[in-house]
């Protein structure tokens, strides 16, 4: 095993969340044109929306305050945001980093965006990382994770698969913070599936659906067919392919950490459906009860700040421990797969 202290040492002074309203996905489900029957067999039982008007800048701006509320930092004493984010912008030509920083009365700060799927909360540690080794006269970042649907593009609940959330997730970064500090980040691409999970229209490439279609007549079926040119050996082998590569890029995170994967005390992964979960503990070769997999089922899917929403609910709930490793993780469209390790 190959292990190397983190070349800067920063720990997360505050966490916060802000949730959309609890919806029930079962009474819900035909509205987003599922079979219920097909989203209790994935295990979600709610999902959370955010009510009208409410904008992903203003989500990410409370959980920003809340996170800042219980680090005891004023918001003038951030040296940086970093917002990262997996959501359509609520505006094209224009920066949703500086408008949560105006939403947070912070005018003057500066801001970073991130923008790379969900992956985006995770690796975001990195890069951070590389702000605290770069800049001596960075001593405190505000990341903030906001995810809202937007359901003109896209269902909630897709093909049943998943049950999409909106919320944000918030950690007040500070250097020299011993509470759950950073100790590496690891990630792993393939970009042979890089068209998998695209949305078809919107984009400079199709900005406007042919006459009477829209992203929610794409059949998820017809893409896979498409993807795997109709063979189900090749989506079998996809799936399997996704499971071990996650247990790599956590072995090679903890690698650099200088810990064992049997070690971590909790993996706390992107809220996928039961199956999902149950795949990725098993590749893991940990116990369900280990991962965030109950989370999952009673909140549904926030985009890039599943794992700090999780941990921001852990730590509340008293379930972390002194010196213990924890592990953020996933794998999403790029397809990308990502951890970060933190010591409590």
């Amino acid at each position: 095993m190959r292990a190397s202290m983190p070349m800067v040492d920063f720990g997360i002074a505050g966490l916060g969340s802000c949730l959309g309203e609890p919806c029930d996905v079962l009474r819900d489900a035909h509205r987003y044109g599922v079979e219920p029957e097909l989203v209790a067999r994935m295990g979600f039982r709610t999902y959370h929306k955010a009510p009208a008007g409410v904008t992903t800048s203003m989500l990410a701006a409370t959980a920003g305050r809340t996170a800042l509320e219980r680090a005891g930092v004023d918001a003038s004493q951030v040296d940086y945001l970093v917002v990262a984010s997996a959501s359509m912008p609520e505006y094209f030509s224009w920066d949703p980093s500086t408008a949560v920083a105006r939403e947070l009365g912070m005018r003057g700060v500066r801001t970073l965006l991130l923008t790379q799927t969900c992956t985006s909360g995770v690796l975001a540690f990195q890069y951070i990382a590389g702000l605290f080794a770069t800049r001596d006269d960075v001593r405190t970042v505000l990341l903030i994770c906001p995810e809202r649907v937007s359901e003109e593009q896209h269902g909630r609940m897709g093909s049943g698969t998943t049950a999409d959330s909106d919320g944000a997730a918030a950690a007040v970064l500070r250097r020299g913070h011993r509470s759950l500090r950073w100790l590496a980040t690891e990630q792993l691409t393939d970009a042979e599936y890089t068209d998998f999970y695209r949305l078809e229209y919107g984009g400079s490439a199709a900005p406007f659906p042919p006459e009477g279609r829209s992203n929610h007549d794409i059949d998820p079926a017809e893409l896979i067919y498409r993807t795997f040119q109709g063979d189900p050996e090749r989506f079998i082998s996809y799936a399997q392919m996704t499971d071990a590569r996650l247990a790599e890029v956590v072995d090679s995170a903890c690698g650099r950490a200088g810990v064992k994967r049997a070690e971590l005390s909790k993996l706390l992964l992107l809220n996928a459906n039961q199956e999902a979960m149950q795949g990725m503990a098993r590749a893991l070769d940990v116990p369900l009860d280990r991962t965030n997999a109950e989370l999952a089922a009673r909140l549904g899917h926030f985009g890039s700040a599943d794992p700090l929403v999780c941990l921001d609910i852990c730590r509340e709930h008293g379930e972390l421990k002194s010196g213990e490793r924890i592990a953020l993780a996933g794998v999403c469209a790029g397809l990308h797969w990502f951890c970060t390790v933190l010591e409590v």
